[in-house]
């Protein structure tokens, strides 16, 4: 249940104190993110960390001048692929047979299966595909620091484009998706920390469903899988 009361005690912040994190509570929430799972585990994507107060000044005129970006301790931007490669795909599965001791040609058939679906797909599911896995980091991130009683403010609320340019993203093959200042909460001057937590009623939120309430459609096997290219 620790985990339960860390999620309800979380808020998204709105106004922080300018305390420092402890480095082994950043590296904690840091490390959470790493371990968080991705798709094919290709991990296609990154966290800047920024706590230098100039840098963060531009940000924040970048981010609809939201205080939390200067009053934080840390800022992390997540940053995603802009586009999947063979190359790139062939690097990340190269360096997995690399840590557990197999051959390369290991996983040669669910790579090539991979790339042979995703080359046929545009750049821009690409980067909104690398860009839904970033959350799933970011989303383990915020429950890491919840549960080190760090306080965090997701963002979505930035100018991407502009962003990128200040932190020399352009061409680097990445691009900004998320914003993520941790820090602590300034009790006496946020109007939500005392607010009541409101989330989707339970019976709302949560369906079960039986094959009895699915539609009457005929469907057909797919001829192969990514686990099993061959069938």
């Amino acid at each position: 249940m620790s985990l339960l009361n860390d999620l309800q005690w979380r808020y998204a912040t709105k106004k922080m104190n300018g305390k420092k994190v402890p480095q082994d509570k950043l590296d904690y929430i840091l490390e959470a993110a790493r371990l968080a799972p991705s798709s094919s585990g290709l991990q296609p994507y990154k966290i800047i960390v920024i706590s230098d107060e100039a840098l963060l000044t531009k940000i924040k005129d970048l981010a609809w001048n939201q205080n939390q970006i200067i009053d934080c301790s840390h800022l992390l931007v997540f940053a995603a692929w802009d586009k999947y490669t063979e190359e790139r795909i062939t690097e990340v599965f190269n360096y997995t047979m690399d840590e557990r001791d197999l051959p390369h040609s290991t996983m040669d058939d669910y790579k090539n299966n991979l790339w042979g679906m995703y080359s046929q797909l545009s750049e821009e599911w690409h980067a909104h595909h690398a860009s839904k896995q970033s959350y799933i980091s970011f989303s383990m991130a915020i429950a890491a620091a919840a549960e080190q009683k760090v306080d965090a403010t997701p963002m979505e609320g930035f100018l991407p484009e502009k962003l990128d340019e200040l932190l020399k993203l352009k061409g680097s093959g990445y691009k900004s998706t998320l914003l993520l200042p941790l820090g602590y909460r300034e009790n006496e001057n946020d109007w939500l920390v005392n607010m009541k937590k409101i989330r989707t009623p339970k019976e709302e939120f949560i369906t079960e469903m039986t094959i009895d309430d699915a539609a009457n459609l005929e469907t057909e096997p797919m001829d192969k899988t990514i686990s099993d290219p061959k069938k």
